[in-house]
C-alpha cells in the first residue's frame, strides 16, 4: 500500500467516522426528546399529524427538515413524531418525504378525534350547515382552499330565500377567505367573521420559517396561484393583499356564539349582532375559541391568546397566564428578548404536566431574575398600563404593555353536535 492510498484511506475512515458520530448523537438527541415527551404525557399529537410508515422509511431526514416545530426526528434510523404537541399539521413533511411513507391523520390509536360527516358537497348532515377547510378534517392550506370555494359552489345552489345573507362564513383561515372571495364572484350576499384580529387563521400562528404549499390553488376573483415553499410571512402578506384589491369584506373581533335554526334558514348569533341566512359555512380551525379570563379589560387590543413572535415584545413589562407547556415557552421566549420585564401568573400550585426541559429553562429565568413567577394567583384586572393580581392573600398592581393567556381553547365539537351535526371519530386515519 503506497503512501497516498494509505492517506486516502484514513481520510475516508475519518470522514466516515464522523459522520457516524453525528449520526449517533442525532440519534441519542431525538430520542431523549421522545422519553421526555412520553414521560411528560404530551406523546399524543392534537390535531392533524404524521403517521410514518416504518417500511417504507428510509431515514433520510428530508421531514425532519421541512418540519419547522422541530416535531419530527430520527431515532434508530427511522422517522419518528418526537413532539407530538407541537405538531400543527401544516403537511410540509408529507411532501417532503421521497418515499411517501408519511401520511397525514387523525387521532391515534389511544386517542380519537372527532371529525365531522360531510358529502362530497362539503355539507353536513344538518342541511344548510357545510364545513370546510380544518375542522372538516383537512389542514393542507392547498387542498382547505379548495374546499373553501367548491363549498360555495355548491350552497349558491340551494333554493334562495328571504334571508339577509345568503351564507354566513366563520372563519377567515385558507378555506374562509377563499369562500369569501368565491362570494364575491357569484354575487352571493355574505358574512365573513373571524374571531381574532388578524387574518389566516392557523396559519398566522406558524413560526417564522418555511411552510409548504406545493401545489397551484385557485382562487376566485384572483385565478390560479402557484406557490412552491413559502414563508408564513410572505403568504400572509399575499393573502393581504388580496383583500386589499379585491375588497372582501372581513368582520374582524366577532366571535360566533350560537346558530338556531329558523324555517328553512338559521340564525348566526356573534358578539356583535344576529344575522339572519340561508346557509352557513363553517370555516374555522379545530384548536378551538381560546379561553377567556372574564375580567375587565380583557378585551384591550393589548390581549392575546398566543404567542407568535416573541421579539414584538422587546422592552416591554409583559404578563403571560397559564399554567401549561405554551405558558412557560411563552414567557421563557419572552424574557430572553432584550429589555423584557416578564410576569408568569398560574392559579395553580405548581406546574404539572409540563416537559421537564421547559420546567428547568424556567427555574433558570426565575433564578436569573428575568421571569416573575406567581403561583395560586389570579389576574383580576387589565388597565391600559397595568394589571391587577391577587396573591399572597391581596391585590398587588403591576406595570404592564401586554398580556398573554395561554389557558387552552374551548373546542368547537360539543356545540356542533348540539345543532345535530354527526361526528365519526378516527384512530389513527385520514
Amino acid at each position: 500500500m503506497d503512501q497516498y492510498t494509505f492517506l486516502y484511506l484514513a481520510v475516508l475512515v475519518i470522514a466516515i467516522a464522523a459522520y457516524l458520530g453525528r449520526q449517533r448523537r442525532r440519534n441519542d438527541r431525538h430520542a431523549a426528546d421522545l422519553r421526555e415527551s412520553i414521560e411528560s404525557g404530551l406523546a399524543e399529537p392534537p390535531s392533524l399529524h404524521p403517521s410514518i410508515d416504518p417500511l417504507l422509511c428510509i431515514g433520510s431526514g428530508s421531514c425532519v427538515a421541512a418540519c419547522p416545530e422541530e416535531a419530527l426526528g430520527i431515532v434508530d434510523g427511522k422517522a419518528v413524531l418526537k413532539n407530538a404537541s407541537a405538531c400543527i399539521g401544516h403537511g410540509a413533511c408529507h411532501a417532503a418525504c421521497p418515499m411517501q411513507a408519511i401520511q397525514l391523520v387523525f387521532g391515534t390509536e389511544k386517542r380519537g378525534v372527532d371529525i365531522p360527516n360531510i358529502s362530497p358537497e362539503f355539507e353536513s348532515n344538518v342541511p344548510g350547515i357545510f364545513i370546510a377547510g380544518e375542522l372538516g378534517g383537512m389542514g393542507l392550506i392547498r387542498k382547505a382552499t379548495e374546499q373553501g370555494r367548491q363549498a360555495v359552489e355548491a350552497l349558491r345552489k340551494r333554493k334562495a330565500g328571504a334571508w339577509e345573507h345568503d351564507v354566513v362564513i366563520v372563519g377567515c383561515g385558507p378555506a374562509g377567505l377563499s369562500a369569501g372571495l368565491s362570494s364575491m364572484q357569484h354575487r352571493l350576499r355574505y358574512k365573513l367573521i373571524e374571531q381574532e384580529q388578524t387574518l389566516g387563521g392557523t396559519v398566522y400562528h406558524y413560526p417564522r420559517n418555511k411552510i409548504a404549499m406545493t401545489a397551484p390553488v385557485q382562487l376566485a376573483l384572483v385565478g390560479r396561484v402557484k406557490f412552491g415553499e413559502v414563508q408564513k410571512e410572505s403568504l400572509l402578506a399575499f393573502w393581504s393583499d388580496v383583500v386589499a384589491k379585491t375588497g372582501v369584506q372581513i368582520a374582524f373581533n366577532e366571535r360566533m356564539e350560537s346558530i338556531e335554526r329558523s324555517g328553512d334558514g338559521f340564525l348566526v348569533r356573534t358578539s356583535q349582532g344576529t344575522y339572519p341566512t340561508r346557509s352557513v359555512l363553517l370555516a374555522m380551525g379545530r384548536r378551538g375559541t381560546p379561553r377567556k379570563l372574564d375580567i375587565p379589560g380583557e378585551e384591550s387590543a393589548k390581549v392575546v391568546y398566543r404567542l407568535t413572535d416573541a421579539a414584538q415584545y422587546a422592552r416591554m413589562a409583559v404578563l403571560v397566564v397559564g399554567g401549561g407547556d405554551s405558558a412557560l415557552e411563552s414567557a421563557i421566549a419572552v424574557a430572553a428578548e432584550p429589555g423584557t420585564e416578564v410576569t408568569l401568573s398560574h392559579r395553580g400550585g405548581a406546574f404539572s404536566r409540563v416537559k421537564q426541559r421547559n420546567r428547568l429553562a424556567l427555574e433558570a429565568a426565575q433564578q436569573a431574575g428575568r421571569v416573575r413567577v406567581l403561583l395560586d394567583s389570579a389576574v383580576r384586572f387589565i388597565e391600559p398600563h397595568s394589571v391587577g393580581i391577587e396573591h399572597d392573600g391581596s391585590l398587588h398592581t403591576y406595570r404592564n404593555d401586554a398580556v398573554i393567556v395561554c389557558a387552552g381553547g374551548l373546542l368547537p365539537t360539543p356545540f356542533l353536535q348540539e345543532l345535530g351535526i354527526q361526528f365519526e371519530t378516527k384512530f389513527g386515519t385520514s
